[in-house]
């Protein structure tokens, strides 16, 4: 029950409708027995210093941070943790006990124990990544962490170029670059990543593939939309034989990571994943 010591907690982002995350989040902390209530905040892009500003004087104790905002909000916070200034993307918020804002990421860490989980080897495996937002950024800081031979595709040259520049930063031994989609053809059994929200609910017929080359024989294809389920980037891997996941389990083991960082335990994540195919 809600009361005068329930503590908040929420997602920023624009628009928050399709969001897994409220029903994930709330129904781990009843699980856990705590106060606590997690609530979907849609806020635009004009109004999100405002909203910002105002997290501590509403008592809330930390929010995710999905699109449009990973990257706008970085110069709002107080603080930002050193795999976030990698990433130059912040998707959780920690309300500290003085009212400072810490801005954390755990999409990478999401990202890579999901591929772990799935047997998706990544050292020194080629691996090309549609988009270069606050996701994209996130997936490339750990493939390249972990060894992958990293190329990005975006819509601008210029976009891939500033995520190569910043990954190089901090790993400046990374192997990764800019790239074309066309670069695909000469790639050795890829693991391709779609980050970017084509094939999104709603606009659920959307695709970074145009179907107009093969899959390299081999590929893995991992979309880290999950709603819906399978996205039709997947569907037109899994017709060329190769193997699809979508970005659930990312979802799962990021938002299990921002739990801990606001309330100091760990979740069930039994529980969490059960909301979350309930929900696909």
């Amino acid at each position: 029950m809600i009361d005068g010591n329930t503590k908040l907690l929420g997602l920023l982002g624009w628009p928050t409708a399709h969001s897994f995350s409220p029903a994930m989040h709330n129904a781990a902390l009843a699980a856990a027995g705590l106060n606590y209530v997690y609530l979907p905040l849609a806020v635009r892009p004009a109004e999100l210093q405002t909203a910002v500003a105002a997290l501590a004087p509403l008592n809330f104790r930390g929010v995710n941070v999905t699109v449009p905002h990973k990257q706008a909000i970085m110069p709002m916070l107080d603080k930002i943790d050193a795999a976030a200034l990698a990433i130059g993307a912040v998707n959780t918020v920690v309300v500290e006990a003085d009212g400072r804002l810490m801005g954390k990421n755990s999409d990478w860490s999401g990202f890579m124990a999901d591929l772990d989980r799935l047997a998706v080897g990544v050292n020194g495996r080629q691996c090309l990544i549609f988009g270069a937002g606050g996701s994209a950024r996130a997936a490339a800081y750990g493939l390249a962490q972990a060894g992958g031979i990293v190329h990005i595709a975006a819509r601008r040259r210029v976009q891939a170029e500033q995520v190569v520049a910043g990954i190089k930063r901090v790993l400046p031994h990374a192997s990764i670059t800019p790239a074309e989609i066309d670069t695909v053809s000469g790639l050795h059994a890829p693991l391709l990543v779609n980050s970017t929200p084509l094939g999104m609910h709603p606009r659920e017929e959307g695709s970074i593939w145009d179907g107009k080359r093969p899959f390299p024989v081999g590929s893995f294809v991992y979309d880290l939309v999950y709603n819906p389920p399978e996205t039709r980037f997947m569907r037109q891997a899994s017709a060329a034989g190769c193997s699809a996941a979508n970005g659930l389990g990312m979802l799962l083991r990021q938002g299990a990571a921002a739990f801990t960082w606001w309330t100091g335990g760990e979740p069930d994540l039994e529980v969490m994943e059960a909301v979350l195919i309930d929900n696909e």
